[in-house]
């Protein structure tokens, strides 16, 4: 008898899809193309991850790493993008990257899974903590100016803690409502970022020179080698291209998933790179004083940027679009997160797997993941209470982690060569040159992050990222010889096409 004659009929193709990888559809698949997205696009964020790091390439490198590095590194990210998308098309599931590997290893595959599921688990956390932080940064200099709540590393905490708290909510209503303000949240930054850069062109009296913009190279980091500098400016750009993994996440609950899954991840890339393109030279152009944004008593540059060039009450109402842009993002970051905690869980690969994994059976959410993705994110955060420099380390962390794991399945899919099943999107003769290029970046970039960023080294300018990392990698290497590797076979087959129906039914009938 064939394997179709066994399927339960009224499946859709991507519920087939499903059953052939070893799921059933616990998820609720609602989500259209857009949605899908529109998730990796929220994530993105150039609203968020090009601002909260302006000042900091304001430091290291100035205008022409800022707005240099801008393409270099999005053309770069574009590669390691179609390769992810590829890999996707063939496997459509929640679990993503770790998935991937396991299927791909030539061999000791519930290793290679096993370890891109932690460096995935490691770089979700920390974005959606530099987005949520990030976040907290300005609203911190937000409420400072309009109420004088100043900006106070336990203030930003406080805020960064409640806005978490309110992204878990959200997240744990549905993902109905999630996928409608995701929708939202796309043309909330293509406007915004309209309306930021028309009034930065229209309003100030004075703007930078084209050579200022393009040309001018600044180090405020104590450092003496101006290509080593130039070189950590590019920080900026790659840290705001993370997260794009969401629409892998999110397949579970898209339709056409093999379709929709990778145009989500390449589109994202695509528009985030032009969009922010704009931003980045539009806000260059409107510094009016330089030391004065770095200077700012609220702490946040751009802010000062704004209030400089278009006056104090314009410059709030920029600062308000921004903001609304940062909590989109961090919405969509926790439920990205979540769904890859649920995956990995569900595989039985976090410590206390069957309570992250349960479903919550009125809204189909994994809501006890939704909460471990906020609050492992508030931990990472709380060091900036003694250390000024933590959130440049979040952010490294968040580059490593995620870009480490996006390459592991994009090396593994080059050694299949030939033998590589392709979804029905595929890169054909181009899936090895562009994979080559992918695995050399992440290589490049993956040393580059780890290491010092200010000058000289001390207490509390110490660039944590190689602890956080090693101390992650320490830990599943720990678990892994000490006891997973003899229960840890990879992603779990959670049964044949009759008892999946059942697990399916039994949701449907709650």
């Amino acid at each position: 008898m064939s394997k179709e004659s066994l399927e339960p009929t009224g499946l859709t193709d991507d519920e087939k899809r499903l059953h052939q990888l070893g799921y059933a559809q616990e998820l609720s698949r609602t989500m259209s193309g857009f949605s899908n997205f529109a998730v990796s696009f929220t994530i993105i964020s150039i609203l968020s991850g090009c601002l909260t790091l302006y000042g900091f390439g304001m430091n290291t490198g100035g205008p022409v790493m800022i707005v240099w590095g801008w393409p270099i590194v999005g053309l770069m990210t574009l590669f390691v993008g179609l390769a992810m998308a590829e890999v996707c098309s063939s496997y459509p599931t929640a679990g993503g990257l770790y998935y991937w590997s396991a299927k791909l290893a030539p061999k000791n595959g519930p290793a290679w899974s096993w370890f891109t599921g932690w460096f995935n688990f490691l770089g979700q956390v920390a974005v959606t903590a530099g987005i949520d932080f990030g976040a907290a940064f300005f609203l911190n200099a937000f409420l400072d100016l309009q109420f004088g709540f100043s900006a106070t590393p336990g203030h930003t905490i406080l805020l960064f803690g409640i806005i978490l708290l309110v992204h878990g909510l959200l997240n744990s209503l549905g993902v109905k409502l999630v996928a409608r303000l995701n929708d939202i949240s796309v043309w909330w930054h293509i406007a915004g970022v309209l309306f930021i850069v028309g009034a930065l062109v229209v309003l100030p009296d004075n703007h930078q020179s084209a050579g200022f913009v393009f040309g001018e190279f600044v180090n405020n980091t104590g450092w003496g080698s101006t290509f080593y500098v130039a070189l950590l400016g590019l920080l900026l750009a790659q840290y705001t291209f993370t997260g794009y993994d969401a629409s892998a996440h999110m397949t579970e609950e898209t339709h056409d998933a093999a379709r929709s899954g990778p145009r989500g991840i390449v589109m994202s890339i695509l528009v985030s790179l032009g969009a922010g393109w704009v931003l980045l030279i539009g806000l260059t152009f409107a510094i009016q004083s330089y030391d004065g944004a770095l200077e700012s008593e609220t702490g946040v540059p751009p802010a000062q940027i704004f209030i400089d060039a278009v006056g104090l009450t314009m410059g709030k109402v920029l600062l308000l679009v921004v903001i609304g842009a940062q909590l989109f993002c961090g919405m969509s970051s926790v439920t990205a997160n979540s769904r890859m905690i649920y995956a990995f869980s569900r595989d039985g690969a976090l410590p206390g797997s069957s309570f992250w994994h349960r479903i919550n059976h009125r809204t189909r959410t994994p809501t006890n993941a939704i909460w471990l993705a906020a609050g492992g994110a508030f931990l990472l955060g709380l060091p900036y209470l003694w250390n000024a420099t933590a959130y440049a380390a979040v952010t490294s962390i968040a580059v490593i982690g995620l870009y480490i794991a996006y390459v592991m399945p994009t090396l593994l899919r080059l050694l299949q060569g030939s033998n590589f099943q392709p979804g029905p999107w595929s890169l054909g003769r181009w899936s090895r040159p562009i994979g080559i290029v992918a695995i050399a970046w992440v290589a490049f970039i993956t040393v580059l992050f780890m290491l010092p960023q200010v000058s000289p080294v001390s207490g509390s300018t110490f660039n944590y990222t190689p602890v956080a990392v090693l101390v992650v990698l320490g830990f599943a290497t720990v678990y892994w010889f000490a006891s997973a590797r003899r229960w840890f076979k990879g992603p779990k087959v959670q049964g044949t096409e009759e008892e999946l129906a059942a697990i399916e039914r039994d949701l449907e009938s709650i």
